[in-house]
């Protein structure tokens, strides 16, 4: 089969997100219904010069130099440096010069210098650098029809998608100087990623399934040369690189370093040694944190824009330029402009705001609620509020969980009339209005049109409000409104219904949505505790109700909050549980949740994009029917506040977990413009 590159013209998908006053989200997102048309599991990149493996057809205006000194191919303080013989010349630290990765910029090229200021809650919020910062394997590209090589050069697929042959950048090194190379592959594969010692069991991504008998095959992971290896699994799977683009990123990790602390090469007792030095009592922590989080620590080398150069855990974290990335302008200037992240650590993400309207921020991102003050204040504080779409069901809802640990309540949240009296006793418009500012829709949670999964008339299922056929529900259920006009079960035990939050800022569509539930006669109660001990309750099964929203691009690509096969969110509860421990624990899945199970069964057996994407539609249907999320406003803009001083930031993207959020806008070649 001819190799071919993997990026494919597409249809800009990225048309903005257009607000009316009246309340009306306009043209949402991603054109993915045909998403995989430019990704074709078949496709390949061809392994010649990076700059054609690397361009944006139709995405990126032509860079220009604007007045910035080309001459300089890298930044004055790394100059300096090499001027000192502290530092190897440029050409020794980049990849040989036709596998050097060109990244295209946004609106011009850019100036060496400056930081970018940011916020954060301190290294549990460690995403918010570790997206920005994050290099892939593959990413998807610009408008999120497939992936493109990344950290990976080329690659080719055979003609039944079971053998994938991946090609490195040769010269390419670690941001401590040393080579990167399959070796570092081939370590993570065989000696962290299958023996589980940073704590995640193998990715779904590297497994086959037979389509006749529905069996599970491992993949084989091969060196071929030092910048060469192999993926071979037993049965087609044609969506591999789209899922490990997902699933398993950094799909290397560097070997000289990890053979110093894993158990498997020092020992127990060394190990254990050292991660107390570190601060580690729990040796299980330490290694989850150096093998997953690693970009936390400044001791260990990776192949980031930017390199940890302070102690996350103090007020101020700090990352440096990594002298040895291996991306350039056009004009072969190294990446990344930018000198430095700085993240404050803040008490209260309120902070952000106040700091990013006072200036301390140059670069923030937001949710909807506080567009109207972020809007007002544009001039006045000097930037810019970029909307960025996102493939969300729901800016305010609920998810019920269908395994929650108290019988009667599991009975309650498992009974089809009782989800649509939540739905229909609560006044969609008011919740828009106030949570939203009118920017949301009044709808039902459901996959956005122009998305993958649309279904026509799902967004109105249940969306009118309608408090008479809500109560007739409860009273048919047997739910009785005790003398203090509280419901109770039909036992005449209480019934209270507890939200469980990580934050408090869904606390406004809380309080609207206590009143609605007050008035059907339902107790509702909030309970906000730390994000640690929110994640450990939903790991056992102890948070009922919950505010967290679906936001998903392809269910194909990523099926975690959708298909229960791990705990992850709420909705599923310990049916995820049950699927990840293989039938050990958790609650057996039943009726439509298995019938979930059943068809990510046959669509990861399938060898036919076509058949995916009907098993897939197959998958949400189901969705649509039992309406496990309660969704009570559409989809809202994800919002990117960037002083005007900070370019490069593009002014339409989309914003979603799978493209990394703010890291599909590849952070590396923002600048500050003087």
């Amino acid at each position: 089969m001819t190799a071919r590159r993997a990026e494919q013209d597409a249809k800009s998908l990225m048309e903005g997100l257009i607000v009316k006053k009246s309340g009306m989200l306009g043209t949402l997102l991603l054109t993915i219904a045909v998403i995989f048309a430019g990704c074709d599991g078949n496709n390949a990149a061809a392994p010649d010069a990076a700059k054609s493996n690397n361009s944006s057809k139709g995405e990126q205006s032509k860079p220009v130099a604007g007045g910035v000194n080309t001459d300089s191919k890298e930044a004055p303080e790394l100059a300096k440096l090499v001027a000192e013989g502290k530092l190897p010349k440029l050409e020794e630290r980049l990849p040989k010069a036709e596998d050097i990765m060109v990244e295209p910029v946004v609106e011009e090229l850019g100036q060496y210098g400056g930081d970018w200021t940011m916020a954060w809650t301190g290294p549990g919020d460690k995403w918010a650098v570790g997206q920005p910062t994050e290099e892939a394997l593959f990413r998807f590209n610009a408008d999120g029809t497939g992936v493109e090589p990344n950290v990976a050069k080329s690659y080719e697929v055979n003609e039944d998608s079971t053998v994938f042959t991946i090609h490195l950048r040769e010269g390419m090194k670690w941001s401590d100087g040393m080579p990167f190379t399959a070796d570092d592959v081939l370590f993570y594969w065989e000696h962290m990623l299958t023996k589980e010692t940073f704590g995640k069991k193998i990715y779904d991504a590297y497994y086959s399934v037979d389509p006749v008998t529905g069996e599970r095959a491992l993949a084989e992971v091969k060196k071929v040369d030092d910048y060469t290896f192999t993926v071979t699994h037993k049965y087609p799977n044609v969506q591999f690189l789209e899922r490990v683009a997902i699933d398993n990123k950094w799909f290397f990790a560097p070997a000289h370093f990890h053979k110093t602390i894993l158990p498997e090469f020092v020992g127990e007792a060394k190990t254990a040694e050292i991660a107390r030095e570190w601060g580690y009592e729990d040796v299980k922590a330490f290694l989850v944190d150096t093998g997953y989080y690693y970009w936390l620590h400044p001791q260990i080398p990776t192949l980031r824009p930017w390199v940890a150069a302070t102690d996350p855990n103090s007020d101020q974290f700090v990352m440096e330029r990594n002298p040895y990335y291996w991306k350039t302008d056009a004009e072969g200037r190294q990446l990344p402009y930018l000198d430095r992240i700085v993240v404050t650590k803040i008490q209260d993400p309120s902070q952000i705001l106040l700091g990013t309207l006072a200036g301390n921020y140059n670069l923030a991102t937001f949710g909807a609620k506080d567009f109207t003050i972020l809007k007002e204040n544009e001039k006045k504080g000097d930037f810019r509020v970029l909307q960025w779409t996102q493939p969300s069901w729901t800016s305010a809802g609920i998810q019920l969980n269908q395994t929650t640990k108290d019988p009667k309540l599991r009975e309650l949240f498992r009974d089809i009339r009782f989800r649509e009296a939540l739905s229909i006793g609560v006044d969609r418009n008011e919740i828009t209005e106030i949570v939203t500012n009118g920017i949301a829709d009044p709808v039902q949670a459901s996959v956005p049109e122009g998305v993958f999964g649309y279904q026509e008339g799902w967004a109105q299922k249940w969306a009118e409000y309608d408090p008479e056929r809500a109560n007739q529900l409860l009273d048919e259920i047997g739910l009785k409104r005790g003398k203090d006009g509280f419901r109770t079960f039909p036992d005449g035990s209480d019934l209270t219904l507890t939200d469980i939050e990580s934050s408090t800022n869904a606390d406004s569509f809380l309080e609207l949505l206590k009143k609605y539930f007050e008035d059907m006669g339902l107790k509702f109660n909030v309970k906000v505790v730390e994000s640690g001990a929110y994640n450990d309750l939903k790991y056992a099964n102890e948070v009922p109700i919950n505010t967290e929203a679906i936001s998903v691009v392809n269910i194909s690509f990523r099926p975690d909050t959708l298909v229960p096969l791990r705990v992850i969110t709420p909705w599923l509860g310990h049916y995820g549980l049950y699927t990840e421990s293989g039938g050990k624990e958790g609650f057996k899945p039943e009726g439509d949740v298995a019938k979930i199970l059943d068809l990510w069964a046959q669509l990861k057996a399938s060898n036919s994009k076509d058949d995916i994407n009907r098993i897939a539609n197959e998958i949400y249907k189901v969705h649509m029917d039992n309406q496990w999320v309660i969704g009570y406003a559409g989809p809202t803009p994800a919002l990117v506040v960037a002083s005007n001083k900070m370019r490069n930031v593009p002014e339409k993207a989309v914003w979603a977990d799978e493209f990394r959020s703010l890291g599909h806008g590849h952070p590396a070649q923002f600048f500050l413009k003087q």
